[in-house]
């Protein structure tokens, strides 16, 4: 049997059992292995939820500035946490303006790795249905947690007044890279790593919001797809519809 296939197996049980499936390789210049890789995205999808263009997910994975933690093989598959390395390393790598107005440069690439090996620590067992922990870096490279309202870095060292990126919030960096919130992509959504493998659902079922935008695509309407989920409300569906149909150009969107 490949090593593709296998990977693929592996993600697939995975989904059912909500296990670890493999091993996490962000970025090449460190050890990340102590990073839970709950969570198993496509190409298509982690460029959909990173808000990250898919040619340039696939250009980074290439290049080695990102390899996909659960399966770096043909049947390539990124992790939860690589949807916040991809933001961190399209956030850093972009020309910001500061407060000033003055415009800031990309930052070098030694802080984007510096970024990644700090984002190795965070417990992804922290997130759950009810929330997260609030996750953002700063211009420096420096990961932030619980950025509001007493922000501190892994190490718990304090941040004042740190210029930082919130990584789960909507993100919108220039005209290509645009995401959704990773944690309630809608008031009736969520994310959970290590849920469904990190699936957008509605909120506490195992309804995937996918699932959803395919019956429609099949030329379902509302009320029958509605009809079809007796236990979540039409509200619900319409916040998964509109997600997905968020989503869509991202998948088109180029490097």
């Amino acid at each position: 049997m490949g090593t593709a296939r296998v990977a693929y197996e592996q993600w697939v049980w995975s989904r059912d059992r909500h296990s670890a499936p493999l091993s996490v390789s962000i970025g090449t210049s460190s050890d990340t292995s102590a990073m839970d890789p709950r969570g198993a995205y496509s190409a298509d999808r982690a460029a959909a939820l990173s808000g990250v263009p898919k040619s340039t997910v696939h250009y980074w994975a290439r290049r080695e500035i990102l390899i996909p933690s659960v399966s770096a093989e043909r049947v390539k598959l990124w992790s939860y946490s690589d949807l916040l390395a991809l933001r961190i390393i399209a956030w850093l790598r972009a020309t910001k303006t500061a407060p000033d107005g003055q415009a800031v440069p990309p930052t070098a690439m030694n802080a984007v790795r510096t970024a990644l090996r700090e984002l190795a620590s965070i417990d992804l067992a922290l997130w759950t249905e009810d929330g997260s922990p609030n996750v953002a870096v700063d211009r420096g490279g420096r990961i932030v947690l619980n950025a509001n309202p007493s922000p501190e870095h892994p190490d718990g060292q304090a941040v004042l007044a740190a210029e930082a990126l919130d990584l789960l919030r909507p993100l919108a960096i220039g005209r290509l890279v645009r995401g959704p919130d990773l944690v309630t992509p809608r008031p009736r959504l969520r994310i959970v790593p290590g849920k469904l493998a990190g699936a957008p659902h509605v909120h506490r079922t195992r309804i995937e919001t996918e699932a959803l935008a395919a019956l429609q695509r099949r030329g379902l309407s509302l009320s029958k797809i509605t009809a079809l989920y007796p236990a979540i409300q039409t509200a619900d569906i319409e916040d998964a519809l509109d997600l997905e149909h968020e989503l869509q150009p991202n998948l088109a969107q180029a490097a």
